[in-house]
């Protein structure tokens, strides 16, 4: 579209179709207007692994680069917190095809805090080096596989879960790790991120630091370690509700202030285990916006549905005017629907605006839910 018809468009219609990214008014951001049906080809999809969330960056190279999670397949969908690892691949063009190239983040053994699992990578490039936000976890012990939350073993991971970052001057790496997370867990037993943070979502700022929106959980009252030895449930050691945070830092190396309440949530709401996950996030004309689950509908009227939140100072969320951006049944181009709902949302930005979501999805196999998973591509366009 020529830059004389996108100002018409925004003179005539102000809000109407409009929904680059570098439009002035939340009125004009309606990344549910340029959604279009997703091709069968346009799928990230492996006989032997199960993939899960994709984060795309394009290169200075000209190349587009995915980092994904994935997993044996064989150790069913609940091995993504004991075996995930973030792979690597390279497209010429943004629908792909992306070809695997190595691993990016594997495992580096379980003294590590991050040893045994890397899972759900965020991308972004700032001040000529690519930041790589993920969640990392470890275990003393062995998970009996193939896992299943009904296991103690499989909590210890669950638990472990902390927010890590690498970084690199290229692409394809190397990457450099730190040896503790950038997010770690609040000393304060009370607070809301006492037990585990996880799935970070992070990106630049209005005011060109950093911001990260991530998933917490705390300890319930008379919450206990797991402990193997014994045959007391679970539930006393799986912790409270989920949650969601925000941290703030200068430097995508930290340190990051949290700011201490939690955000998305809802008055009515107060008691729900969640009402909005897997986050990605940016900012734009001095604004935070962020594209989360719907996981009640509560947003769009549609369970499960991608919603578009913004805020004005990256703690206080509000639904965004146009607050569709895919339904929880997305549309193909053959004219059918997925069965399931698209999870793990990331956005590909180029030149100021979107040009693709990328979106995790779990498909039923001989009856069993999540029997496979695969990371689909939608483009999104603007309106002639």
């Amino acid at each position: 579209m020529q830059v004389k018809h996108k100002i018409q468009l925004l003179v005539v219609a102000l809000f109407s179709t409009m929904a680059s990214v570098s439009c002035q008014e939340d009125n004009g951001l309606n990344l549910g207007a340029m959604v279009q049906p997703v091709p069968e080809n346009y799928k990230k999809i492996s006989a032997d692994y199960h993939i899960w969330g994709a984060s795309v960056i394009k290169g200075y190279d000209g190349k587009y680069h995915m980092y994904y999670s994935r997993w044996k397949y064989e150790l069913g969908h609940m091995g993504w917190v004991t075996d995930s690892e973030i792979a690597y691949a390279v497209a010429e063009k943004a629908e792909g095809p992306y070809k695997d190239v190595n691993v990016a983040l594997p495992a580096r053994g379980k003294d590590f805090w991050d040893g045994t699992t890397t899972h759900n990578p965020t991308i972004f490039k700032k001040d000529g080096k690519y930041y790589l936000y993920y969640m990392g976890t470890t275990s003393p012990v062995k998970a009996k596989q193939p896992t299943s939350m009904k296991h103690k073993d499989w909590w210890l991971y669950r638990n472990n879960q902390r927010i890590g970052v690498a970084w690199s001057k290229k692409p394809e790496g190397p990457w450099n790790r730190l040896d503790y997370p950038v997010i770690d867990v609040d000393e304060n037993p009370n607070a809301p991120d006492a037990l585990m943070t996880s799935n970070p979502a992070v990106n630049i700022a209005p005011n060109g630091g950093i911001f990260a929106v991530y998933k917490v959980v705390g300890k319930q009252k008379d919450w206990q370690p797991i402990d193997l030895d014994k045959d007391e449930s679970y539930q006393v050691s799986k912790g409270d509700r989920v949650r969601y945070m925000v941290s703030f830092a200068e430097n995508p190396l930290g340190p990051f202030k949290k700011h201490k309440t939690t955000i998305f949530e809802l008055k009515e709401a107060e008691k729900e285990h969640m009402i909005a996950e897997d986050p990605y996030v940016w900012s734009q004309d001095g604004k935070y916006y962020a594209i989360v689950c719907d996981i009640q509908g509560r947003f769009t009227g549609d369970t499960g549905a991608f919603a578009l939140m913004n805020s004005e100072n990256g703690y206080d969320w509000h639904q965004a005017k146009h607050p569709l951006v895919l339904p929880s049944r997305i549309l193909l181009k053959d004219g059918s629907k997925t069965d399931y709902k698209l999870e793990r949302p990331q956005l590909l930005i180029e030149e100021g605006e979107p040009s693709f979501l990328f979106g995790a999805l779990g498909i039923t196999v001989n009856g069993i839910h999540r029997g496979h998973a695969c990371n689909l591509r939608v483009s999104l366009k603007l309106k002639d």
